[in-house]
């Protein structure tokens, strides 16, 4: 099993979600995230520009098996690419185990 964990710009989040859908990956977490990175904003408020270092980002975490792994970061890559800095960044980690509370179950069928 694979934890894969993506940085991605809010904008292209339901991009991402429906990709991540289309290719039957159904179960995942977000969370609302700000960080800092190579990207600058701005923000204009009455004509003069203040620059942020703080970037509002959405933080997805999946846990797939083996065979979901590659597709599921070519969903998001594809999903989730604009071409410019701060399109943000995906981590692959692996996973030792799993357990379905409800049942007990272990291993990858609670993933199912």
């Amino acid at each position: 099993m694979k934890k894969i964990e993506a940085i991605i710009r809010k904008s292209k989040f339901r991009a991402v979600k429906e990709a991540l859908h289309a290719k039957g990956i159904n179960f995942f977490s977000y969370w609302d995230v700000t960080g800092i990175g190579n990207e600058s904003t701005g923000q204009v408020y009455r004509g003069v520009s203040y620059s942020t270092s703080d970037i509002q980002r959405r933080y997805l975490s999946i846990v797939v098996n083996d065979d979901f792994e590659q597709v599921t970061i070519d969903a998001i890559l594809s999903a989730g690419k604009t071409g410019d800095i701060g399109d943000g960044k995906i981590f692959v980690s692996d996973i030792n185990d799993a357990y379905r509370i409800r049942t007990s179950e272990k291993g990858g069928e609670t993933l199912n």
